[in-house]
C-alpha cells in the first residue's frame, strides 16, 4: 500500500473518483475543506467549507457536489465556490450530525448520522435518502451512532451499512425500483474481524472493500461473508475506500490522526496520509445524484 502527496489528514474522509474529470475527491471533516487530486498532472486543490463537510455524491453536472455538510445538505459549484442548501437534517438534535453517505444505483442518496456526544456513543441518528425530487426520508434501518459503510451492489438489489460502535456490517434487500428495504441481517459478524468498519464501497465483481479503523487493514468480503483477502497499510486509522485510476482498478484510502497521541502518531507517522493499491480487480463509476439542480 503506497502513500502519495504530502498532507496529513485529521480526518480524511468520502473519498471518491470522477471518471469524467479523471480526479480524485475527498473531504477532511475537521478542516470543513474538500480535497482533489488529478493523477494525469499531479495537481491538487482545494475549497474551504462553510461548516464540517461529512460526505458528499457526484452529480450529473461535472461542476456541481451535492453536499452533506454537519447539519444540512447542499450543493457546491466548483466554478463559483458557491454552496446553496438544500435542506437541514436532525436539527432538532443538536447532538448528531451526518456522517457517511452514497448514491445507490438508481441516483438517490442514502446517507447515516453521526453522535458527537463525548464518553459512550448512543445509537441516536437515523438513516436517510434524498430523492431525486429532493424529498428526505427517513430509512426503516433503525438508529445509529456511527453510521458508515453505506454502498450498494452492483444490481443495487442489495444496500450495505454499519454502525461502527456494534463492530459489524449488515446488509439488507433493497428494491432498485421502489427504493423498499427489506429485512436487516448481519454480513460481517463483530468477532470476524478487528477494529471497526468503517467506510466501504463495492467492485465490479460484487465483494466489499472495508476499512478497518484502528486495526489498520482493508478487507474484502465476497458477496456469501467470506473473507476474501487483507491489505495492511502503515496507517492504523484508514477510514474510506475508493476505486479509480485508469480501468477503476486502483484501490485509493484516506486515513487519518484524529485522537492519536503525539506518541501513537510519531509511531505512524503517515496517518492522515493518502494511500493508494494497484489491483487485479475492477471498480465501479460511481453513481451520481439524478436529482435537479438548481
Amino acid at each position: 500500500m503506497e502513500h502519495f502527496l504530502d498532507g496529513r489528514h485529521e480526518l480524511g474522509e468520502c473519498v471518491l473518483w470522477c471518471e469524467r474529470t479523471e480526479r480524485l475527491l475527498w473531504t477532511d471533516i475537521p478542516q470543513a475543506t474538500l480535497w482533489s487530486y488529478s493523477p494525469g498532472s499531479g495537481k491538487s486543490a482545494s475549497w474551504p467549507m462553510p461548516e464540517r463537510l461529512c460526505c458528499f455524491a457526484l452529480t450529473g453536472s461535472d461542476d456541481c457536489l451535492l453536499l452533506g455538510l454537519a447539519s444540512s445538505l447542499a450543493w457546491f459549484r466548483f466554478s463559483t465556490g458557491r454552496v446553496e442548501r438544500i435542506c437541514e437534517v436532525e436539527a432538532e438534535m443538536p447532538a448528531t450530525r451526518l456522517n457517511d453517505g452514497r448514491c445507490d444505483r438508481q441516483g438517490r442518496f442514502v446517507f447515516g448520522m453521526f453522535n458527537q456526544e463525548d464518553g459512550v456513543k448512543r445509537a441516536l441518528g437515523g438513516f436517510y435518502r434524498l430523492n431525486p425530487d429532493l424529498r428526505l426520508e427517513r430509512l426503516p434501518l433503525g438508529n445509529a451512532a456511527i453510521a458508515n459503510s453505506i454502498c450498494f451492489s452492483p444490481d443495487g438489489r442489495r444496500m450495505y451499512y454499519a454502525d461502527s460502535v456494534t463492530r459489524e456490517i449488515r446488509y439488507c434487500d433493497y428494491d432498485p425500483h421502489s427504493g423498499a428495504i427489506g429485512a436487516s441481517r448481519v454480513f460481517v459478524a463483530a468477532d470476524t474481524a478487528p477494529g471497526e468498519p468503517d467506510g466501504s464501497c463495492i467492485d465490479a465483481e460484487g465483494f466489499l472493500w472495508t476499512t478497518r479503523w484502528g486495526a489498520g487493514q482493508v478487507m474484502r468480503f465476497a458477496p456469501d461473508g467470506r473473507l476474501d483477502r487483507v491489505l495492511p497499510l502503515a496507517a492504523p486509522q484508514p477510514s474510506c475506500p475508493a476505486f479509480g485510476g485508469p480501468g477503476l482498478s486502483t484501490l485509493y484510502l484516506t486515513s487519518a490522526w484524529l485522537g492519536m497521541s503525539g506518541g501513537d502518531r510519531a509511531a505512524a507517522p503517515l496517518s492522515g496520509a493518502m494511500f493508494r493499491h494497484a489491483l487485479d480487480v475492477r471498480g465501479l463509476p460511481e453513481s451520481r445524484f439524478l436529482g435537479p439542480l438548481r
